[in-house]
């Protein structure tokens, strides 16, 4: 047991599967321990590389593990499964853990600590309500459609619905009508939600300094300035802005070889809220400066005139990336580039 110098660990919710190797990679223990087992276990095993896939409870156990004396690290699960031999079950994926672990050139992911985690939790129920609020306008499009209403697309011009569904002069079958007020109801219910985690995220912006200076960044709302703050690791986690824009997934897929350079669509390897929201912010910018080019910098009136809106919107997003990791690793604000002439 005092040979063990690497500990892999398939983590689940009630049973995990621990594999342990020595230096040179030989096994030294397999074992399945109950959730209760797990922390004492460690406890009694001298200090060591303890690694396990950065999924669902992750972040958790590597805090609860580094507290009795280990070295604990999280490995991207896309990093583990060229690891795994032939068939795949616990006691299999433990020992690829393990094996991963001890790859000098292996990647890991930094692990967040309570307060970070607690901080993204009010992004995640955000996008959660957002996401009922569109299947509910999307029900509602659809069930009015059926009854000869159209409205325009969008959350704007969600009221038109509303009112059609509560103006008794409407000719909605009586039938109908009780169960799509079901659906007002509900969605009147999730905007308030929505704008009361709204007003919490811009307090937290107007009192954090890091998400202040983020703002200065055209497309960058409190919103985008928070969940940044929230959600990103340090900017000193990457060498260069390149680097931040690849971990949000958005640079070109590479497809090269025999020194030919083949580049795809972006990658979309990443944070996902983030690269939503920034792609988000950009979109905004770009639909600015089509309308107006005089608002345009010489960069986005160029590719404006030569380029679809969306590759631009993307490129767009990913320049923002590099300018907030900028920000984040060196301090200062957003200086606007000279308008095009």
């Amino acid at each position: 047991m005092c040979e063990v110098s690497t500990v892999g660990i398939d983590l689940a919710k009630s049973v995990f599967q621990v594999h342990g190797s020595d230096p040179s990679g030989a096994v030294i223990f397999r074992k399945k321990l109950r959730r209760e087992q797990v922390l004492s276990f460690f406890s009694t095993l001298p200090r060591c590389v303890v690694a396990m896939e950065a999924c669902a409870s992750a972040h958790y156990w590597a805090r609860e593990i580094a507290a009795v004396g280990h070295d604990t690290r999280l490995i991207p699960p896309a990093y583990v499964k060229p690891f795994v031999k032939r068939q795949k079950n616990d006691m299999a994926d433990a020992e690829a853990i393990s094996e991963a672990a001890q790859r000098p050139t292996m990647r890991f992911v930094q692990g967040k600590s309570a307060e970070a985690q607690a901080s993204g939790v009010i992004f995640r129920t955000r996008d959660l309500l957002v996401r009922q609020r569109t299947q509910l306008i999307n029900a509602l499009r659809g069930h009015l459609t059926e009854f000869g209403y159209i409205v325009r697309q969008g959350v704007g011009h969600v009221r038109k619905l509303v009112e059609i569904v509560g103006d008794p002069a409407s000719d909605i079958p009586p039938v109908a009508r009780p169960v799509l007020t079901v659906i007002t109801q509900s969605l009147e219910a999730l905007q308030l939600q929505i704008a009361l985690l709204d007003r919490e995220i811009a307090n937290r912006a107007k009192t954090d300094p890091v998400a202040k200076r983020l703002m200065t960044i055209p497309g960058v709302g409190p919103v985008i300035a928070t969940a940044l703050v929230a959600l990103a690791p340090a900017a000193s986690t990457f060498r260069r802005g390149r680097d931040f824009a690849a971990w949000l997934g958005l640079v070109p897929r590479q497809h090269s070889s025999g020194g030919k350079e083949r580049l795809g669509r972006t990658t979309k390897m990443g944070e996902r809220s983030l690269r939503r929201l920034l792609i988000i912010g950009a979109s905004s910018v770009t639909k600015v400066a089509a309308r107006d080019p005089d608002k345009a910098g010489a960069w986005l009136a160029s590719m404006l005139a030569r380029k679809p809106r969306m590759l631009i919107t993307v490129a767009l997003a990913n320049k923002m990336a590099r300018t907030v990791w900028a920000l984040m690793a060196h301090g200062g604000s957003y200086r606007a580039p000279a308008l095009a002439a």
